[in-house]
């Protein structure tokens, strides 16, 4: 083989791959798109079943399982070592659709800025939150981190879920296409919408579910942090009241009704799921689908707070 067929052949591989990536949005970017979302979605439920079965220190130190071994020793670690490892796994996961997805974007990096900027982001913030992650066993499941650690997963779950409008958005410059009034009640409902969240944190930290026997508690009253959680919930359900009622009043293309209402369902459902769970004692299975369907909330209020935009001519004349 001559030296001109060596140096060649690996850049004509590499120009074919160029070539097969997306350089528009098609069924694999939108696939990738709602594999980002799936993803982080998931990973809050299986960290919140590391935390309910006590697992938290199944692996007592990072990155490493145990001081001897990256991965766990059935007579050190026993099952809880194999329930937390089996989370930090699905890091990996979590890592392989992130550079996947800015893969499929990246040929596309000027027309569609938005979509190159939202899957560089979440890429670079995976292993943020797996380092945070990590601190919380250093840590010994300090209550604050673990907080930290599920908060860093609400704000993944929101620029999923924002990169999952953009990919089904028109490109180009976009603009206010509600009244005025509409978007500060929506953004009024997604302050409210954050503080049920970093209340429901503090909540967790205080109640039964440390993710470890020995684990410290934040020390605040569980009782007294319930009634404080439910205040913002309900501000936010009666907010959410209004935005549907007004969404009808809104531009047809924005589809807004279809997602105030889908804002409304997810917290019929999480209130429904949040009393029940606080009269019959926390049990796994409720607190687990609670703190799902909290990352589901931020997805929806997410979709609502990007559909109050269209593109520029659409908005001139709505």
């Amino acid at each position: 083989m001559s030296a001109q067929q060596t140096t060649t052949a690996p850049t004509g591989i590499w120009r074919r791959l160029w070539l097969w990536l997306p350089d528009t949005v098609d069924r694999r970017v939108v696939a990738a798109a709602w594999a980002t979302l799936v993803v982080q979605i998931g990973i809050v439920g299986t960290g919140g079943l590391v935390r309910l079965t006590g697992s938290g220190l199944g692996c007592d130190t990072w990155p490493r399982c145990s001081e001897d071994s990256f991965v766990p020793v059935p007579e050190v670690s026993g099952v809880h070592g194999f329930i937390e490892f089996g989370n930090r796994l699905l890091t990996f996961v979590l890592v392989a659709v992130a550079i996947i997805t800015f893969l499929f974007v990246v040929r596309m990096r000027r027309e569609r800025r938005d979509l190159f900027w939202l899957s560089l982001l979440i890429g670079l913030y995976v292993p943020v939150q797996a380092v945070i992650g990590g601190i919380t066993v250093l840590t010994g499941l300090n209550p604050y981190i673990v907080g930290l650690h599920y908060f860093a997963s609400v704000l993944l779950v929101a620029l999923a879920s924002a990169l999952v409008v953009r990919v089904y958005a028109v490109p180009g410059p976009r603009a206010r296409a509600v009244a005025r009034w509409y978007a500060v009640v929506t953004h009024l409902t997604s302050a409210f919408v954050l503080l049920t969240v970093v209340v429901g944190i503090l909540v967790t930290g205080s109640g039964p579910h440390a993710g470890d026997g020995g684990a410290a508690r934040n020390g605040l009253n569980p009782e007294l942090m319930q009634h404080i959680h439910a205040w913002p919930a309900y501000i936010t359900f009666g907010l959410t009241l209004v935005l549907v009622a007004g969404s009808w009043r809104t531009p047809p293309a924005l589809r807004l009704p279809l997602w105030t209402l889908l804002l409304l369902a997810v917290e019929v459902v999480q209130i429904a799921v949040g009393l029940w769970q606080a009269r019959t004692g926390l049990p796994i299975v409720l607190v687990n689908i609670h703190m799902v369907l909290a990352v589901a909330l931020v997805a929806a209020m997410t979709a609502v707070v990007m559909h109050l935009k269209a593109p520029v001519r659409a908005a001139a004349h709505s």
